[in-house]
């Protein structure tokens, strides 16, 4: 329990800034206060990971607020990756924390 592994916290901050500076390049603005245009602009990913985008969204019975949310959180992990293109497994770790999130907080 004692060891540590992973990323240090100045490793992180610079993976971050990279990721706000992409962002702020591609849109003028943080990956949060995308609009639908621009999420349909900037979430680009393949036909099997919008399958799997859309069987999150009828089985967990989110809204269309909950989708663009998801969109926001998986194009934010990508850009923390250095990811062009939103990844199946992008899209997975964001749905994750959507489900988590919503058990938490009703």
């Amino acid at each position: 329990m004692n060891k540590r592994t992973g990323e240090s916290s100045a490793t992180m901050r610079r993976r971050v800034m990279r990721a706000r500076e992409k962002q702020l390049a591609r849109m003028g603005t943080c990956n949060g206060h995308m609009k639908a245009r621009e999420l349909r602009e900037h979430c680009d990913m393949d036909s099997s990971t919008k399958e799997l985008l859309k069987a999150a969204i009828a089985q967990f019975n989110l809204s269309g607020r909950g989708y663009d949310r998801i969109l926001k959180v998986s194009r934010t992990i990508a850009d923390l990756e250095g990811e062009e293109k939103i990844e199946m497994h992008h899209v997975a770790e964001a749905i994750n924390y959507r489900v988590f999130d919503r058990k938490l907080f009703g």
